[in-house]
């Protein structure tokens, strides 16, 4: 037997310590994710006693991250993340830029150089994709426009990271810090320019290569495998696809592992497994994902909270207000919801991996200093811990604006005439329709089954694009939160034959129905759900008729809408 044996043994002592403080915890009604950064302090080298192997912990947490974003991508098409680029792509670029500007703002009254500033206030513009993600996961909103454009959002913020990251080498001696290795000296203006090009390149080839030839390749792998019949090799292949191309994308085209493999995830979801694919990965995911919180709370030092107290709640204050609060502004000066501009607002109040990854490159450098490093570390462990509690927090402040109209109204966004159905809607579209909600996957399948069979429909959907998009092709689409009586009212809901709920977020499915019932006692109520538990508790609160699952729930939706709606019709004459 071989006498090293780090890799067990970080293994079982954070396995174990996360089981233990996660569980604690979760009792005490903290989130688990507190348990597991305290459990990555104390086997951290900034804590007595044993000492885990932190290279092979940074390690496993990679895979961890490109196992969760790998499954992000199974569930997020191309087409999801071309739908939200008029709001991810200039949030992003935007609220960088104001994040960025704190920091480096406030490093400076600090007295740090110009390099330290700018490589501080980077750190802190970007926020965690894998917090974000297990704070969508746990509300079921992954799926929704609002988690859409988050993700999206943050996949924006990762690609510019690449582009610091490739560039700050060659930067370093120009802010005051030292020459790379491997390089020749200060970067002229030609060779910063080649740099960016190259940079571009790389990551212009390796999405077009995805897209060309990725998704073509891809699924015809996985069906070739599917074909031998043993569940093992299936596993095997998707793993295999998830870590290889990630791991691929970084060494060929210099994208992140992260990126790699959240774009492995979405060329296979072209493929018609892509939902076993998902589920047989997901207790990979999860235990794997836990390890990169262990591996945060490992680098951390709680000296810094005595030693610099001031400067700590600075740096979260920078993070968790100032991001926030310029997420927040710009998506409703995008004329997008309140709701969104909530999400958005508590997904970016955190700071994650490429914060670290800059921070590390930035003390190699000369560029930032070890106190830096050390409140970059502070402000991300604290507003990981924190981050749930916001996200807890958007539902009652929403229910708290809808309880002030004057104030809502003064934040909402201006009138749009999106939230109104044309004065030349058809006749059919305003009595005996059907209203549908949402325009995801299972919305546009029971859509495409309403419009087969000649069965007027109207969409209530909260993504702008999505609307403009159904009115571009002469479908009746209004725009707005459903849970806001005057959209549904837009939709005719008074007139309607039945409301279907096609939306992942079953959290605001008690508010459409109890809406819908006040404006039609009459009308039929078909909701979507995501597990038999949930749809148990929906039946049991009088919510409608209820469907689980996705391609045949949108199939078995519709089929009963178009009962309904004939029987409707067969009374009516």
């Amino acid at each position: 037997m071989p006498h090293s044996v780090s890799l067990i043994t970080t293994l079982a002592a954070g396995f174990g310590l996360v089981l233990v403080l996660g569980f604690v915890a979760a009792r005490l009604k903290l989130p688990a994710l507190v348990g597991y950064l305290v459990a990555g302090i104390a086997i951290g080298p900034a804590t007595p006693g044993f000492v885990a192997d932190g290279a092979i912990a940074a390690q496993l947490a990679e895979v961890g991250v490109m196992l969760l974003m790998f499954g992000v991508g199974l569930h997020f098409s191309i087409d999801d993340l071309l739908a939200v680029r008029k709001v991810a792509v200039p949030g992003a670029v935007v609220q960088m830029l104001v994040a960025t500007a704190l920091g480096a703002g406030v490093a400076s009254l600090w007295g740090w150089s110009l390099g330290a500033s700018l490589v501080f206030g980077i750190s802190l513009s970007v926020a965690s994709t894998v917090v974000l993600l297990k704070a969508l996961e746990a509300r079921g909103a992954v799926e929704s426009a609002d988690g859409r454009i988050a993700v999206g959002w943050l996949v924006v913020e990762d690609l510019a990271m690449v582009l610091v990251l490739v560039l700050l080498p060659a930067l370093a001696p120009v802010l005051g810090g030292q020459v790379a290795e491997g390089s020749h000296g200060p970067a002229s203006d030609r060779s910063l320019a080649l740099s960016l090009l190259i940079t571009l390149a790389q990551v212009g080839g390796f999405v077009a290569f995805m897209l060309i030839v990725g998704r073509r390749l891809f699924p015809w792998v996985l069906w070739q495998v599917t074909k031998t019949g043993s569940r093992e090799l299936f596993t095997l292949s998707v793993v295999a696809a998830a870590v290889s191309i990630a791991y691929g994308s970084a060494e060929l085209f210099g994208v992140s592992f992260a990126l790699g493999a959240f774009f492995a995830g979405m060329v296979l979801r072209e493929s018609e497994f892509s939902h076993r694919a998902a589920e047989q990965t997901l207790p990979l995911q999860d235990a794997f994902a836990v390890l990169f919180f262990v591996s945060v709370g490992m680098l951390f030092e709680p000296a810094v909270l005595v030693e610099q107290p001031l400067k700590v709640l600075t740096t979260v204050a920078v993070i968790m207000l100032g991001k926030s609060l310029a997420a927040a502004v710009l998506v409703l000066l995008l004329r997008y919801p309140v709701r969104t501009a909530l999400v958005a607002a508590a997904s970016l109040a955190q700071v994650g991996e490429f914060s670290f990854i800059l921070a590390g490159l930035g003390m190699a450098l000369g560029l930032l200093p070890k106190e830096g490093h050390s409140l970059i570390l502070a402000g991300a462990l604290i507003s990981i811990a924190l981050n749930p509690l916001l996200f807890g927090l958007v539902g009652p402040l929403q229910r708290w604006l809808h309880a002030r109209p004057g104030l809502a109204a003064r934040i909402a966004p201006a009138s749009n005439p999106l939230a109104e159905l044309p004065m030349a809607t058809d006749r059919k579209y305003l009595s005996n329709q059907v209203v549908l909600v949402g325009w995801g996957r299972v919305g546009k399948h029971i859509a495409e089954v309403l419009q087969s069979n000649g069965v007027p429909f109207v969409v209530a959907e909260s993504n702008r694009d999505f609307v403009q998009t159904l009115r571009d092709r002469g479908l009746p689409a209004v725009w707005g939160d459903a849970t806001e009586a005057e959209v549904l009212v837009q939709a005719h809901i008074r007139e309607a034959r039945a409301l279907v709920i096609a939306t992942p977020e079953t959290v605001h499915v008690r508010r459409m129905v109890e809406i819908a019932r006040t404006l039609n006692p009459d009308v039929h109520v078909v909701v979507r759900s995501h597990n038999a538990e949930e749809a148990e508790l929906l039946r049991k609160e009088g919510s409608g008729t209820v469907f689980v699952g996705e391609r045949e729930l949108a199939r078995s939706m519709a089929d009963f809408v178009l009962g309904r709606v004939a029987a409707a019709s067969a009374a009516a004459q």
